[in-house]
Parts: C-alpha cells; sequence; structure tokens
C-alpha cells in the first residue's frame, strides 16, 4: 500500500536537500522549490511517513507483488522478440504439419497407382510394345533410315500399337501433368508420321526426340519409369 502510495505523490515534493537550505533562511525569503500547494514541506514529509509506519507490508502482499510483477515482465517478454519467436515456432510447427500431410498424400496416390498398375498387366504389354517400337523407330531416324522408319509407322496414327498405347495412357493417367504429357507425345508422333512421309530427316529426328522425352516424363510421373523394359 505504501508502494502504490509513493507511487502517486506529488511529485513537486521538496528534497531534504532543500528543506535544510529553507530551514536555515529567514522566514521572510520565499521558498526556492516551486511547490503547487501551500502546505508546509515538514508536514507534509510527516504526513507520507505516519502513512508508511501505519500501513507495513504484509508477506502475502508482498508474495502476490512479486507474483504479478513476474508476470508482467513475462508479458512483456512475449510482446517484445520472445512474441515474435513464438509466433516463427508456431509457424514452423505448422509448416512441418502441412509437409507431414503433403508426404502422406503423396505416398497415398503413388501406392493407389502401384496398385491400379499391378492390376493392368494388358496396358502393361501395350506401354512394352510401344517401347519396342519406338526404339526401332529411333534406331532408324539415327541411320537416316526413313522407309524402315515409316515401316514401323505404319503411315499414320491410327495404327493398332498406338490405339492400344493411347488405352494404357487413358487408363494410367491420373494427373494433369500427366494428360498433359501424353497429348504432347500424340501431336509430336503425328508430327513425325508426317516428317517421316515427306522424307525430312530433320523434322523426322526431332519429332521423335520430342515424343520420346513426352512418353519418358510420362512413365516418370506415372511410377513405370523402371518396370518397362528398355527405358
Amino acid at each position: 500500500m505504501a508502494t502504490v502510495f509513493l507511487t502517486t505523490a506529488n511529485p513537486f515534493l521538496p528534497s531534504p536537500l532543500s528543506l535544510s537550505a529553507s530551514s536555515s533562511s529567514s522566514l521572510l525569503t520565499p521558498p526556492t522549490l516551486c511547490c503547487p500547494h501551500k502546505h508546509n514541506a515538514k508536514r507534509q514529509l510527516a504526513l507520507c511517513k505516519a502513512v508508511s509506519e501505519s500501513t507495513p507490508l504484509s508477506p502475502n502482499f508482498t508474495k502476490r507483488s512479486l507474483s504479478i510483477s513476474f508476470i508482467t515482465s513475462f508479458t512483456f517478454f512475449l510482446a517484445g522478440k520472445g512474441c515474435s519467436d513464438v509466433s516463427a515456432a508456431i509457424l514452423e510447427a505448422d509448416e512441418d504439419d502441412e509437409l507431414m500431410e503433403k508426404v502422406k498424400r503423396d505416398r497415398k496416390k503413388r501406392l493407389e497407382k502401384q496398385g491400379v498398375i499391378s492390376s493392368s498387366n494388358k496396358e502393361t504389354e501395350y506401354l512394352q510394345d510401344l517401347v519396342y517400337k519406338l526404339s526401332k523407330i529411333g534406331l532408324a531416324i539415327d541411320n537416316n533410315d526413313l522407309s524402315t522408319a515409316g515401316l514401323v509407322l505404319g503411315g499414320s496414327t491410327d495404327t493398332d500399337w498406338v490405339k492400344n498405347a493411347n488405352k494404357a495412357f487413358n487408363k494410367l493417367s491420373s494427373s494433369p501433368e500427366e494428360k498433359t504429357q501424353v497429348d504432347t507425345f500424340n501431336s509430336s508422333l503425328a508430327k513425325l508420321v508426317s516428317s517421316v512421309t515427306r522424307n525430312d530427316v530433320e523434322s523426322s529426328k526431332l519429332a521423335f526426340v520430342l515424343a520420346a522425352s513426352s512418353f519418358e516424363k510420362w512413365t516418370t510421373l506415372t511410377g513405370l519409369f523402371g518396370q518397362l523394359k528398355g527405358l
């Protein structure tokens, strides 16, 4: 209680040094302190002392004050640098949770995809045949033998092996990225057939690279890369 009182006391109370100087001066000489009240300075000090002696600090109040002081200090600590550290830790924990959830979702998708592939023996055979066909076409084009490449291609994209490959593509493609690679493969294959028909070696090589590259990316996305021989 005394602490509260002292903190709210008049800020213009004279100091003991000033009181000593004032008492030794003449009564006609006005005080040198600027005090807004007309009470005698000694009387004010006496009142403060009386109040202080009449209301001693109790042990319970002291403990409670210390607790409040500790809580207040801790609050200010959190409001400063500590609070930013705590917020950063919370955000980091949230990011870790989101990352773990993403890992779980990706793992679930991979397991589901592997289950689909394992039950798609016919589609796997179609894709294996596609690998063999592309190998023969690529070897022929590399040797500038477009006539052999044309025989394997069949002169169009309406051949059975191309149709069967697209059946496998449609069944095993689930993500937008996978479907995009399928579209790229089919468009590149159409350009390859056209270039070989025109006997354009350079265009044939370029179209073949695009078709083979998109197919390889598709097998990587679907998890088939490594399961097909020749890749």
